[in-house]
């Protein structure tokens, strides 16, 4: 790469965030009902997990609208990725056999997270 190009991309990525998060890529092939029997230990512990802020998001990821594959995507905050290994081997649907996952280290460089919250009657909004 020519030194110019080098310059343009140090300078473009200097002050972005290279926040590091663990990605969990959890991988279904349990049927609705196996999962569904097991759902209320996994929801308690990924609440768990948020409230002692080390869950940054989570959810099921579909593969058509509205069409859940038991398929999931957790972002966590850990201090590397044996953490995050240890975290996901502790998901009750990966206990449970349920789930299958693969965990991979994500540099947050750029994006936007947008806030309101609405004092008159204690809403709060995410864009």
């Amino acid at each position: 790469m020519d030194a110019s190009l080098d310059e343009l991309i140090k300078r473009l990525t200097q002050r972005m965030l290279r926040k590091k998060l663990y990605v969990v890529l959890s991988k279904g092939g349990a049927t609705a009902e196996q999962l569904g029997a097991v759902l209320p230990k996994h929801l308690e512990y990924m609440i768990g997990l948020e409230k002692a802020g080390v869950l940054f998001a989570s959810g099921p990821l579909t593969t058509a609208p509205g069409q859940p594959a038991g398929d999931g995507l957790t972002v966590l905050r850990a201090a590397n990725l044996d953490e995050a290994r240890e975290i996901a081997l502790a998901d009750p649907f990966v206990i449970n056999n349920l789930r299958t996952f693969e965990v991979r280290e994500w540099t947050v460089m750029e994006g936007s997270i947008g806030v309101t919250v609405n004092l008159s009657d204690q809403t709060i909004e995410f864009a």
